[in-house]
């Protein structure tokens, strides 16, 4: 796994070690913690990254901050509007250049880069949401979730998150990516650049992902760059009888860089059978 450099400080791993005896009277810890989360929240420092040569790379440093930042904090009761809360993670208040609808939700050390709409959607601690993006109605970008530029999650889709353990790598959804109605993208699954992943697919990451034009399994837990992807079933023989298993099925690579069209990919779902 390549190496990577965290901008936060060194400090945070020695606090991971004696955790156990952190709380919200410990003024210094509180501070490093903090100070560590403002660097997420203000997109400085980010949970995980795609290096050059196409592998995620995680910080573990910033997930043992997060995960520090629930012993730190204390409890501490706010009020949005008519609406109370009693949380140890406040919400998010830097939004510059980012559209936020009336019951949106996005806690503090999420970050959200300029041009990203918020419809009626949740935000976890350590996401980060990349420009251009919409986050559509009901939809969630659980923790340390890493979303790319102009990806729209649609309608309910469900981004899973991951604390623990620290070195356990998120979800990562790449640059252009759109994820269909009520699907779930979980456990450090990732779906590629430009990928269309249809309504109602489920993928985690050890989902087999498989070709439909050769049979071949491409990958377990990865939807490849410029594709349509649905979910589907695999047989497999057990003792007991056959059986069908979840996968994810590709039926149709697209052209690099090309925008979705809707109506051409309803006619591709169509052609085989799904329902757009």
């Amino acid at each position: 796994m390549q190496s990577y450099a965290s901008p936060l400080s060194q400090v945070v791993d020695e606090l991971w070690e004696r955790r156990a005896e952190l709380g919200p009277d410990d003024a210094r810890a509180r501070s490093v913690v903090v100070h560590a989360i403002d660097l997420l929240d203000a997109g400085k420092a980010r949970v995980a990254t795609v290096c050059d040569t196409g592998e995620v790379v995680v910080d573990e440093r910033a997930k043992r901050a997060i995960l520090l930042a629930f012993r730190v904090l204390g409890m501490a009761r706010s009020q949005v509007g008519d609406f109370h809360h009693h949380d140890r993670v406040p919400l998010k208040t830097s939004l510059d250049g980012v559209r936020v609808v009336p019951g949106a939700i996005a806690r503090w050390g999420s970050y959200l880069a300029p041009g990203v709409v918020l419809m009626p959607s949740f935000v976890n601690i350590g996401a980060y949401v990349d420009a251009g993006t919409m986050v559509d109605t009901w939809a969630t970008v659980g923790s340390c979730a890493q979303i790319g530029k102009n990806v729209h999650l649609s309608g309910g889709a469900g981004i899973g998150g991951v604390l623990e353990p620290p070195n356990a790598v998120p979800v990562v959804v790449e640059d252009d990516a759109l994820i269909g109605s009520r699907a779930m993208i979980v456990e450090g699954a990732r779906v590629g650049r430009g990928a269309v992943v249809g309504a109602g697919t489920i993928l985690s990451a050890s989902m087999p992902v498989i070709d439909v034009r050769t049979g071949e399994e491409l990958s377990r837990g990865r939807i490849p760059d410029w594709c349509v992807a649905v979910g589907g079933t695999r047989n497999k023989e057990f003792p007991g009888g056959t059986f069908g298993l979840p996968c994810v099925l590709v039926l149709k690579r697209l052209e690099e860089g090309r925008r979705h069209d809707k109506a051409e990919l309803n006619e591709i779902l169509r052609e085989h059978g799904v329902n757009a």
